[in-house]
């Protein structure tokens, strides 16, 4: 393989490598401001991780109907906007991402990941969430957005409360 070869396929894997960064950033952002939604909540950074014409939808029965639909930017940003009050939707909101798989294709990038949420509501009432996330990237202003967003119901359930103060069930120590 020629020098200007090998340049040119490591650019590639580097390119590929940036575009990987920068769609587990974005992500990362999205769920760090959705484990945050109330009233102070940046809306405009949160809109900002979505291009002008995303799509943003629950898929599959339960998420379709509970979820919706939503396109475009401020139609988004509207739907979370129902979130950011006072009090709190959510008293505790925890997203865990895992099994993440990034397809970096010329200038869009799948990513996959499957999701654990764990939500107390102001209620009080509790819930456990797993998802599968299916999101098409798209650069945008020189920014790496979300253009499809695409949550599909594994299973979810009520759970009693998810802090306790009882005492934790560890062995008990020999040593005096």
């Amino acid at each position: 393989m020629s020098e200007t070869k090998t340049i040119e396929a490591l650019e590639r894997r580097l390119r590929r490598f940036e575009i990987e960064s920068c769609v587990r950033a974005c992500m990362n952002r999205y769920m760090v401001l959705c484990d945050a939604l109330d009233a102070q909540t940046p809306l405009d950074e949160l809109a900002a991780l979505f291009t002008r014409e995303a799509l943003w939808e629950g898929k599959g029965a339960k998420y379709a109907k509970s979820l919706g639909g939503y396109r475009g930017r401020e139609s988004i940003a509207a739907m979370f906007a129902g979130y950011m009050k006072s009090p709190a939707h959510f008293a505790l909101n925890v997203h865990f991402l895992t099994s993440e798989l990034i397809e970096v294709q010329d200038d869009t990038a799948m990513g996959h990941w499957v999701m654990l949420q764990t939500s107390t509501f102001n209620s009080g009432a509790s819930h456990l969430n797993a998802a599968r996330l299916t999101v098409r990237f798209a650069q945008e202003d020189g920014q790496w957005r979300m253009a499809h967003f695409q949550t599909e119901n594994l299973f979810s359930r009520p759970v009693q409360a998810w802090n306790s103060d009882a005492d934790l069930p560890v062995p008990q120590s020999t040593a005096q």
